[in-house]
């Protein structure tokens, strides 16, 4: 198809929607695209008002996307094609579905819509509300890739991939996301902590996470879109807790927050690194380490260049993200990150003592706390801003040949992902 020059902006709406949808049905998808870039350029927070009714719905980001279909002709590709791709491998998919990550790095670099987005991905998803009456009663959940479970005043969130050495993939997003959910909104959980569930190939001992699922990456079955559902709903979720369907300043908002407890086993690779750096309070066992790979993997560690200069400083941030630096929990480097390292068989009894003092000294002053790091560490507009960078980027390094071909020669097969 013949490459066209991207229509002239008039500034009018419905002029302009009109002449973009002419224009991408005769262009190629690079001069599609270019077009959808210019026409979001000018009109990006009237599309996203118009798509909220004003700012008064929050739509999660499948919502959202399925309402551009509605609104737009021709403002993303069609439906049945991004299904046709995703059916395909990773190294055979032409990347359609940027377009859908640039509409959103367009709808998040917009303050007032970017922030708007951030607090609906941050609402309880709709079926966590349905199973939190069951689990206030029994104070159990079992999903199949996350279980939660409640002992006294502290509940136990389990990442249940074990076949997989706990990673992470578009099947045990949902079932982490909900967990978190009901964590969070059940009013007899004062504590959560965070584990992995047992290995059989380390003798039935808990591992933590070995991050992305690279096999089911490489097979495209992990769309770019996860990225983004991942950084604002799971783990922003845990760090700035659940928020209130209401537009309110940061400094005055109403979260529903707690204690987060992590427990670290044998490793916390790439995406099981980025959980540590939401945790109030890091146990790990002496024979544990932390990575995260994003080089050798292709791609941007979710909100790790964000988060991780805090802790460790610049420069180790810089050699563990861009030169794959392994750190040993039971380090000095490894104490940035960690507060507690125990031996091995005596973690769990240290999470628990851990649960004993917070419950002892109270909670009640912690989520303020929280919330006053937060303010100065990481405000709600840095980490729109960040986001807005990380969809546009991620969007172009998932899609790239090197990061086919790292995943062709390093990972096909590979044992735990």
């Amino acid at each position: 198809m013949a490459r066209s020059s991207a229509p002239p902006g008039s500034g009018i709406f419905l002029e302009d929607a009109k002449a973009l949808a002419t224009f991408v049905q005769r262009t190629s998808a690079e001069s599609a695209r270019q077009a959808r870039e210019a026409f979001l350029e000018d009109h990006v927070s009237t599309v996203y008002s118009l798509l909220t009714d004003d700012h008064a719905k929050f739509l999660r980001l499948d919502d959202l996307i399925a309402a551009v279909y509605k609104l737009i002709e021709g403002l993303l590709p069609s439906d049945i094609e991004l299904e046709l791709e995703a059916k395909l491998p990773l190294a055979e998919q032409k990347g359609l579905a940027i377009d859908v990550m640039l509409f959103l790095s367009y709808v998040l670099n917009h303050k007032a819509s970017g922030e708007h987005l951030c607090q609906a991905m941050r609402l309880p998803r709709a079926d966590s509300i349905e199973r939190l009456a069951d689990f206030a009663k029994s104070g159990q959940l079992t999903l199949a890739a996350a279980s939660l479970e409640r002992i006294d005043k502290a509940s136990f969130l389990t990442l249940n991939h074990p076949e997989t050495l706990n990673a992470e993939d578009e099947r045990s997003l949902e079932d982490v996301e909900i967990a978190v959910d009901l964590a969070l909104l059940d009013p007899h959980t004062e504590v959560v902590v965070l584990r992995g569930a047992p290995i059989d190939k380390y003798g039935g001992h808990r591992a933590f996470c070995s991050g992305i699922n690279l096999t089911r990456l490489q097979d495209g079955k992990i769309s770019p879109l996860w990225y983004l559902q991942r950084e604002l709903g799971v783990l922003h979720k845990i760090y700035r807790g659940l928020a209130q369907p209401k537009i309110v300043s940061e400094a005055s908002e109403e979260t529903q927050e707690k204690p987060w407890i992590a427990q670290l086993d044998k490793f916390a690779i790439g995406g099981g690194c980025q959980y540590l750096l939401v945790m109030d309070s890091i146990v790990a066992g002496t024979d544990a380490f932390l990575s995260l790979p994003a080089r050798k993997e292709g791609i941007i560690p979710g909100a790790a260049n964000l988060r991780l200069p805090r802790f460790v400083g610049e420069r180790l941030a810089r050699q563990m993200v861009l030169a794959d630096r392994r750190i040993a929990c039971d380090s000095d480097e490894g104490r940035m990150l960690c507060d507690r390292i125990v031996a091995p068989e005596k973690v769990e009894s240290s999470v628990q003592a851990l649960i004993d003092e917070l419950m002892n000294s109270g909670v009640v002053s912690f989520a303020a706390n929280r919330r006053a790091f937060r303010l100065v560490q990481e405000p709600l507009d840095m980490f729109r801003r960040y986001m807005a960078l990380y969809a546009h980027e991620q969007a172009f390094c998932h899609f790239s040949p090197a990061l086919s071909d790292n995943l062709r020669r390093h990972w096909r097969g590979a044992s735990g992902h």
